[in-house]
């Protein structure tokens, strides 16, 4: 075997390995019973440990140095490969496990306290995994930016700089729509309940409609919906409202779109570093159009009225029509993962700059809710009424996700030029989507970037896409053009 071959066949043992590691998350998320916590927290730490010790084996570093590139797949395996080796050598094991352990019981606790709306009784795990961060972020910096470093396990090559600038870009023409939005009347709101059974019943046949394989994944429920795994095992949750089914119908979109990236990657590059998502924006570029652009659209939203009725009899709305509006109405609500298109990206703003403060020291998690509160009340125009409404309502902290939330933005941004290629290349895309039909869509997305999995960085695999450099006026102008209808503005 050449040097290249016997890296690779280790490397596919580390990938098999990590979703090993990844199953245990889903299940801690789905089924584990309450009491295993302590338990799994070990486990999550055991195999945290024996991945990096996989990582950084030394005979890593002599197959890159020995090894040949024979093609664009090699050369790209050799990339992703030596990044994550000179990475992870820079962070004591000690810390991987220790992270790995108090993330598994903070998730436990965050989950608790976001149950009693305590934020005192979460803080303090917090303060705890933030520290840790901000310790490997100084392994990883080596004297540079550490908000940078975090981002850069999400985000390769992106820079909190980047990504600030990319938000003031933003800001102004979200602000204008939003406030000629809300002096307008707002379309009908949803009213009654929606029995659990029916919800998941329309959750099933979204989920098959955007193309999910249900014999290589599965839908299960979580207090907060997420995708897990990829290859040949990719798993989605969803969660129900009585109230609100619609949380329930779009996060299972959004999931299916996480998840169809995942099962469309080319299967010659399974358990290889190209068999998975290129970064946290790419994947969440996939999410949001399978969500807005396309499960929100005129045309979908017509077949999911006329399923709905199917289910729920005389729901309230009237028609198609008016339940297009219903299901894009723009209004005031504390929940990120509830939040209105136009409103979204400054719910994660809000989440970037206190995380980028928490990590460079100039806010502590003694003040955070407080600085939470009032930032909500300066972007919103109103108050939090209760921390699971506020600094309780995400995960993502609780896990040491800090550089994370600003993937979600920009994966709008590139959602926005995405969806200008897929329709100037399918003009004629709302007669199939209006049939629940979304197979030229989704296929068109499948070909032009799922495909590729980590072939290409990030942004090179949107530009090779859509056939230039990305932007933000995409998403702004289909914003304003689509909301600016809905609320004859």
């Amino acid at each position: 075997m050449t040097a290249y071959d016997q890296l690779i066949a280790f490397q596919r043992e580390t990938e098999a390995l990590e979703q090993v590691a990844g199953r245990l998350g889903w299940d801690q998320e789905t089924m584990m019973p309450e009491g295993a916590t302590p338990q799994r927290a070990e486990e999550h730490a055991a195999m945290a440990s024996v991945l990096h010790q996989r990582r950084i084996d030394p005979r890593i570093g002599e197959w890159l140095d020995k090894a040949e590139p024979g093609d664009e797949v090699a050369r790209a395996n050799l990339r992703h490969i030596r990044r994550r080796y000179e990475r992870t050598a820079k962070v004591p094991a000690r810390l991987a496990s220790e992270l790995a352990r108090t993330t598994s019981l903070a998730h436990r606790v965050w989950a608790e306290a976001r149950g009693k709306d305590d934020v005192a009784a979460f803080l303090p795990m917090l303060d705890k995994v933030l520290q840790l961060r901000r310790e490997e972020a100084a392994c990883l910096a080596t004297g540079g930016d550490l908000y940078d470093a975090l981002l850069d396990d999400y985000e390769p090559g992106g820079s909190g700089a980047e990504i600030a600038a990319m938000f003031d870009a933003l800001r102004p023409r979200l602000v204008a729509l939003r406030a000629a939005i809300l002096d307008r009347p707002a379309p009908r709101a949803l009213q009654g309940s929606y029995a659990e059974d029916g919800q998941l019943r329309i959750s099933r046949d979204l989920a098959l409609a955007f193309g999910y394989d249900l014999d290589k994944g599965r839908i299960d429920k979580a207090v907060h919906p997420f995708s897990s795994g990829s290859g040949l095992d990719v798993r989605i949750t969803t969660r129900t409202n009585p109230q609100d089914p619609f949380n329930c119908f779009y996060s299972t979109i959004h999931e299916v779109g996480h998840a169809a990236y995942e099962q469309h990657i080319d299967a010659a590059y399974l358990l290889t570093p190209l068999g998975q998502g290129v970064s946290m924006g790419v994947h969440e570029s996939q999410s949001r159009i399978y969500e807005n652009q396309l499960g929100r659209s005129r045309a979908f939203t017509g077949w999911l009225f006329d399923r709905m009725v199917k289910e729920f009899g005389d729901f309230g709305i009237p028609d198609p029509d008016a339940f297009y509006a219903t299901v894009n109405r723009v209004g005031n609500g504390y929940i990120r993962t509830e939040a209105d298109e136009v409103q979204y990206n400054l719910h994660i703003m809000l989440r970037f700059d206190l995380e980028r403060a928490l990590i460079a020291g100039d806010l502590v998690v003694a003040d955070l809710e407080a600085a939470w509160n009032d930032r909500f009340a300066a972007d919103f125009g109103f108050a939090v009424d209760k921390p699971s409404n506020g600094v309780l309502q995400d995960v993502h902290w609780s896990e040491g996700l800090f550089g994370y939330f600003p993937t979600y933005s920009l994966g709008n941004v590139y959602s926005g030029c995405l969806h200008a290629a897929l329709r100037r290349d399918l003009p004629d895309l709302d007669a199939d989507l209006a049939r629940g039909d979304t197979a030229r869509a989704t296929g068109w997305l499948a070909e032009h970037l799922q495909r590729h999995g980590g072939l290409y960085e990030p942004k090179e695999v949107i530009t090779r896409a859509i056939g230039g450099a990305p932007s933000e006026a995409p998403l702004l102008d289909y914003l304003e053009a689509k909301f600016g209808a809905i609320y004859n503005l």
